[in-house]
């Protein structure tokens, strides 16, 4: 029996979760990436318990991927280096069954595009359309030509041109107020490194230890829209140099060339659906979620995950539009829920009012573990994997 083809738009995390979970029900699966290779761009990501579970449940353990690291302890810190809260792995392992995971990005990706048949990933092929998505056997456009699938999936990110082809009466993006700097330094010779969040007036910084000793960090902090600066590092030091140890002594080792700035944008509404006919979104193409609850990239592999199971095996029969249906009924309410969230939360380190950002430091000292912990529960659990 021939196998069913899914074509999946975006060779980014969320994108190459999908494909492997396809893969391994069963499924032909093409990859089409507009870029020239997988982005080794220095960037980390701290996969939460949910994530981890949904990508054990594709047989994607975490020992296969390089540069992992176990979050040990972490917390949120003053500017003066005062720890505000702070806790350790132990107490999210006897709840969840298991440790966050800190990964490098571009490792996680190589793992993922490693565990695909060869030449499933094209690089250079931009989709720019997808014609017929109610028939049964969609065509996917690109400049080189065009393939005919049984199942397609937009996983083109925050921008998504499918998003904005599909639902073209969508108000799109909203810019939450915040620029955000994102890059990978070395980590020798810095005692006592810990994953922690340090939030100042407006600003934060984010400093997360790898396995292979480099060391995440980001900041974010108030800034228009579109802002740019001549100088990436210059402008951290400046707004971050006189923080706590050890933020300086990272700031020093930033290369330039190697820092990501971008503004954080979510979606200014929900999107109606996830789907139409046989076309499905998921990742920031569906959510886009800012980073406040570390969560963007977990719900984009949950996506992936729960989409393959809802699909079924590649060899079946079973009906691609219904189920594409079961997804949004499955992951709509679930991740718009948690992106509202996620720019709630973002207005507590928004604040710049010297007697405001006192009274959330205080709140966030006093909070019981146990009502962090009730608040955990929606994120980590309750998502059907297999």
């Amino acid at each position: 029996m021939t196998r069913r083809h899914a074509v999946v738009a975006g060779a980014g995390i969320g994108g190459l979760t999908a494909a492997v979970a396809l893969s391994r029900r069963g499924w032909r699966v093409t990859v089409l990436e507009r870029a020239a290779e997988l982005s080794a761009a220095g960037a980390g990501i701290v996969l939460a318990p949910n994530g981890l579970r949904a990508l054990e449940a594709i047989g994607a353990p975490a020992a296969d991927w390089a540069g992992e690291a176990a979050v040990a302890d972490m917390g949120i810190r003053r500017p003066d280096g005062r720890w505000l809260n702070r806790g350790d792995s132990a107490a999210l392992v006897a709840r969840y069954g298991r440790a966050p995971l800190a990964v490098h990005r571009p490792a996680l990706a190589e793992a993922l595009a490693g565990a695909l048949p060869a030449g499933t990933v094209r690089f250079g092929a931009a989709v720019t359309e997808v014609a017929g998505t109610a028939t049964a056997h969609p065509l996917v456009r690109t400049p080189d030509g065009e393939l005919a699938a049984d199942l397609v999936v937009a996983a083109d990110g925050i921008h998504s041109a499918l998003r904005r082809r599909h639902f073209p009466g969508h108000p799109g993006l909203h810019h939450s107020g915040e620029a955000a700097w994102r890059t990978v330094v070395p980590g020798t010779g810095l005692p006592g490194l810990a994953v922690a969040e340090t939030w100042g007036r407006g600003e934060r910084f984010g400093v997360v230890p790898l396995a292979d000793g480099q060391v995440y960090v980001y900041g974010t902090a108030l800034a228009p829209e579109g802002s740019s600066y001549a100088d990436h590092r210059a402008e951290l030091l400046r707004r971050f140099g006189a923080w706590h140890d050890p933020i300086p002594a990272l700031l020093e080792r930033i290369d330039p060339a190697k820092v990501l700035h971008h503004d954080l944008h979510d979606l200014a509404a929900p999107l109606p659906r996830f789907h139409e006919g046989r076309l499905a979104w998921l990742g920031d193409a569906a959510h886009a979620m800012t980073p406040n609850l570390g969560q963007g990239g977990c719900q984009a592999i949950e996506d992936a995950v729960v989409l393959a199971r809802l699909v079924g095996d590649g060899d079946a029969r079973s009906d691609v539009p219904a189920a594409l249906a079961a997804y949004t009924r499955a992951r709509h309410r679930r991740t718009n829920a948690i992106a509202l969230r996620a720019r709630r939360a973002g207005r507590a380190v928004r604040l710049t009012h010297p007697l405001a950002a006192a009274a959330r430091d205080l709140l966030v000292r006093v909070t019981p573990v146990r009502v962090a912990h009730r608040a955990l529960d929606d994120l980590f659990t309750g998502v059907t994997f297999v």
